[in-house]
């Protein structure tokens, strides 16, 4: 027998879709969605990526899965991925808007003005076009998730992100209105990580980063990518029914 909290968080049968969801948080989360019975679709920009992580979930998992080669910067790919997305499963119940990235650059003044357009088109334009047009989808079927994975950098920028910040920032306001434009049917919630050790953790200098942490967060440490994923079930899941528009932070009490 399913205990209460086994049917509160159970994800079993739900559609759930994750962008940039081969590597990272991404990947941690698809992991997770799918051992809580989630039928889980990958998309990224590299197809064999997504084919390879879809691959292995299913054969552990015994979940169905799909995966696509998507470049959510490109405006003009996301309906085509939306219609491909339904004609395989007939519904999506969850949205997971995770795909990002962040340049490095060593001065404000060496951002290209193609540098910023890149950084604005897969964090927020992107991420708009897909959640408008999911969104409506969603809403006509009378129910759904959007979970918009945002960052800790929104709210505190450090000089080396301020692009990226501004556009995650942005996703925290489109959060909100789409909340509203797609109440009461669909809950639209931000999921804002702080400093997790993903892929891109290889670049950093991690004892010094380490030891900002240690003045700036109540927890005083790096976060590990699997600590994102119980805070993605809850908002795909049940157990989150009444909570829409909301920001829930991830990120070791950053202050």
């Amino acid at each position: 027998m399913s205990s209460y909290l086994d049917n509160l968080f159970s994800l079993k049968d739900k559609v759930i879709v994750i962008t940039g969801g081969s590597r990272g948080l991404g990947k941690e989360m698809a992991y997770g969605c799918a051992q809580a019975g989630a039928h889980v679709v990958i998309a990224s920009r590299k197809l064999e990526n997504c084919e390879k992580v879809a691959n292995d979930i299913a054969e552990k998992f015994g979940v169905e899965t799909m995966a696509y080669g998507l470049h959510v910067g490109r405006w003009d790919a996301i309906e085509p991925f939306v219609d491909a997305v339904y004609e395989r499963f007939g519904r999506v119940d969850v949205l997971i808007n995770n795909a990002g990235m962040s340049p490095i650059y060593e001065k404000n003044s060496d951002v290209t003005e193609q540098m910023f357009d890149s950084v604005m088109n897969l964090n927020f334009k992107g991420p708009y076009h897909l959640t408008a047009l999911m969104g409506e989808r969603m809403a006509a079927a009378g129910r759904g998730s959007i979970i918009n994975v945002s960052s800790s950098g929104s709210i505190r920028p450090s000089p080396t992100i301020i692009p990226y910040a501004g556009a995650k920032y942005a996703l925290n306001t489109m959060t909100e209105g789409f909340a509203k434009a797609f109440g009461p049917a669909v809950r639209v919630n931000t999921l804002m990580s702080g400093t997790m050790m993903t892929d891109i953790s290889k670049a950093w200098d991690i004892p010094s980063m380490t030891v900002g942490l240690q003045n700036t967060t109540s927890l005083k440490r790096i976060g590990e990518p699997h600590e994102i994923v119980g805070a993605a079930i809850y908002l795909a899941s049940d157990a989150s029914t009444y909570t829409s528009c909301a920001i829930i932070r991830v990120d070791g009490g950053m202050y």
